[in-house]
């Protein structure tokens, strides 16, 4: 379920009157109140079980382009390249791209800079806190894929790293 979804979700609960409605699914519960007098309206995530599957996701994608490196095509586009062996470093949150620490200061990474794992590639906003992107592999940054400050999705491809 997606963020849209529960802001629909909280509109049609605030028009159709219903005082509270309880919503669980396999990696999410959501309850939703409203008050006679006072609107309210509270979300409940259960964060652990949602957090697992984000983590484990980004490690299988990393290892889907790592096996293809021995068939490289020779596509211009970004599905080209992934082809190439590059890997896609995907957003694991919600939020808004940052590719500084602030404003007045250089960008985390630059096309053509060498990461190594653990290295901060952005930051990401999400709900009032900044969350650190840690680069999973090590190699050359070959693109960046989003402009700063521009909102991304979860899973969003970020940037292109050439492994090798």
């Amino acid at each position: 379920m997606d963020l849209k979804e529960i802001q629909n979700l909280i509109k049609f609960v605030a028009k159709s009157g219903a005082s509270e409605v309880k919503l669980e699914m396999d990696d999410i519960k959501i309850t939703i109140k409203t008050g006679s007098d006072d609107k309210e309206t509270t979300i409940l995530q259960q964060v652990p079980m949602q957090s697992a599957p984000q983590m484990q996701q980004p490690v299988q994608q990393q290892q889907a382009p790592q096996q293809q490196e021995g068939t490289p095509s020779g596509g211009g586009d970004t599905a080209g390249e992934e082809d190439k062996g590059y890997i896609t470093i995907k957003s694991p949150i919600i939020g808004t791209f940052y590719r500084k620490p602030s404003p007045d200061k250089e960008p985390f990474v630059e096309v053509g800079n060498s990461v190594k794992v653990g290295d901060v590639l952005c930051v990401i906003e999400a709900m009032k806190l900044f969350n650190e992107i840690e680069s999973e592999v090590s190699g050359k940054i070959v693109k960046v894929l989003v402009d700063d400050s521009s909102p991304v999705e979860f899973d969003q491809p970020l940037f292109l790293v050439d492994p090798s």
